[in-house]
């Protein structure tokens, strides 16, 4: 087997280690056997719809953001049918920021999304910052998403459901309790970390969603996750609050 994955903007949404997530899932697939193709996809690019399993946009500050907002926009059509043919995608922070309909700025500069998620985010005041671990249904309850969030933005669901709920943290907006938000196979949310470095179990879950596209469903292979599973059960329960809203 084969996967194709393609790293939108790697040289401009990078922003804590965001690119590490594409290491963590070639390596995953490798020790399994399966061949994974990375190609950086970049302003200008041209996209071929169904050329990837798996897309993948990290997080980056504004003035990043901005490079990449109108040329996504650009790409946006592409994307979107790309996802609705079973594509995976997985977007941190800016980039699930710009496949929402809008962000607006601090400076009240609006720039538009793709509008693949049925979201929209204004930025606020006050940085949501900290550790935050989420349930997400799909991943049973045995163990939570955990990563770290640091984002001025405030987003709202319009239509697309949650990657999941709120544990302790802030989530999307610090206020309703929902993180993230999914749209058939794709996937944004605002957990840095990188993300998949303390959860493989999400890791191949993107996995099995990529694959599903082009072999249709795939079991795969057990690892050995005994190191990265007590990590996400020791981080989970450090910064688990045993007091106040939780």
């Amino acid at each position: 087997m084969k996967l194709h994955l393609g790293h939108l903007y790697p040289e401009f949404l990078n922003l804590y280690g965001d690119r590490g997530n594409v290491l963590i899932l070639c390596r995953r697939a490798q020790w399994r056997g399966i061949q994974v193709e990375v190609t950086p996809i970049s302003l200008g690019d041209k996209l071929v719809p169904g050329a990837y399993d798996l897309l993948f946009l990290g997080g980056g500050p504004d003035q990043e953001q901005g490079i990449a907002s109108a040329d996504l926009v650009a790409k946006g059509p592409w994307l979107k049918e790309a996802v609705e043919e079973g594509t995976a995608l997985l977007a941190i922070c800016g980039g699930y920021q710009l496949l929402g309909e809008y962000y607006r700025t601090a400076s009240g500069e609006t720039l538009p999304g793709v509008g693949l998620f049925a979201v929209y985010t204004e930025a606020g005041n006050k940085r949501l910052k900290g550790n935050i671990a989420i349930q997400v249904p799909e991943l049973g309850s045995e163990h939570p998403v955990i990563g770290f969030e640091n984002h001025s933005g405030r987003t709202f669901l319009k239509g697309s459901r949650p990657l999941g709920q709120v544990i302790y943290g802030d989530g999307n907006n610090g206020a309703d309790g929902t993180e993230g938000a999914r749209y058939r196979n794709a996937i944004g949310t605002y957990l840095h970390g990188p993300l998949l470095s303390k959860n493989p179990h999400l890791a191949d879950y993107l996995l099995r969603l990529a694959l599903r596209r082009r072999y249709g469903e795939v079991e795969l292979s057990p690892l050995d996750d005994t190191l990265e599973m007590a990590t996400n059960t020791a981080v989970y329960k450090r910064f688990l609050p045993t007091r106040g809203k939780w």
